[in-house]
């Protein structure tokens, strides 16, 4: 099995075609035509996760942040980003990112796999794209963020609990709570703030996602709740989504969920 295949069929699942147009998935670094012993699925490509790569076996990351984002003027392992590409080109190993192209599906996306952890059933694409010219989608279920439902109507706070327990965050920072069951969720992993006009149009109660700033929360404006959970909490089952989706077509290699922990940011509890 060479790791072009691996590559192809998760093309498949999420067309590069669906990234936004800031984004840089897709082969980062490393020849995709050579034979793939073990893919290791994370969150982000950091000098932890190749070293862990290497010791696993894994000549394959599959990451879903980019390493690189912007243009790299020099490879002289001066800052964390030169480092991993260096160790990956010397180790033989190959970066694939899978960013937002995977976040901007409906089955299999990021986001339902948030719902899922929580609770919730996906029902529809958040900001559906425009229809991509000579990419045939299933419905068009395609776009930013979903709008996921409950099995039965919650108590705000109740539920709030949940969504900190499930996705087993240090804290939730959240709006002031509207006195009102809980059934339809906005969902959006990541940095989800620019949708919010979308969410409370949509009629959501409660609108998941991370990286909210304060003068944002205002915005919530007795419409909706938000609930910032937090970037890397929102989006650490996303390796565990890769390995199914993985798993679920290859058998003739190892496939790996990433052992380590990325999130840079530490909580004093």
């Amino acid at each position: 099995m060479m790791i072009k295949e691996v590559i192809q069929y998760l093309e498949e699942i999420a067309p590069p075609a669906l990234q936004e147009s800031y984004d840089n998935a897709g082969v980062i670094v490393g020849d995709v035509d050579k034979p793939v012993h073990g893919v290791l699925c994370c969150l982000d490509s950091t000098e932890a996760i190749v070293d862990e790569a290497i010791a696993r076996n894994c000549n394959l990351i599959v990451a879903h942040h980019p390493i690189i984002f912007r243009g790299l003027k020099s490879l002289t392992g001066s800052n964390y980003v030169e480092r991993v590409v260096i160790k990956a080109i010397q180790k033989g190993i190959t970066i694939y990112a899978i960013h937002t192209n995977l976040d901007n599906i409906l089955e299999n996306g990021v986001n339902s796999k948030i719902a899922e952890k929580i609770g919730l059933r996906p029902i529809d694409i958040l900001r559906k794209k425009p229809i991509v010219p000579g990419l045939e989608f299933p419905d068009n279920k395609t776009g930013t963020g979903i709008i996921a439902t409950l099995p039965e109507p919650m108590d705000e706070l109740a539920f709030l609990h949940q969504v900190r327990q499930r996705l087993k965050s240090s804290c939730i920072k959240y709006t002031a709570l509207l006195g009102r069951p809980v059934k339809k969720v906005a969902i959006c992993g990541g940095s989800g703030q620019f949708l919010l006009p979308d969410a409370i149009q949509s009629g959501a109660d409660v609108f998941i996602t991370g990286d909210f700033k304060y003068h944002e929360y205002f915005d919530a404006d007795g419409k909706i709740v938000i609930a910032d959970v937090g970037h890397f909490e929102s989006e650490q089952f996303t390796p565990e989504l890769l390995h199914e989706i993985i798993t679920d077509k290859f058998r003739n290699f190892a496939a790996c969920i990433s052992e380590t922990i990325t999130n840079p940011i530490k909580y004093l509890v």
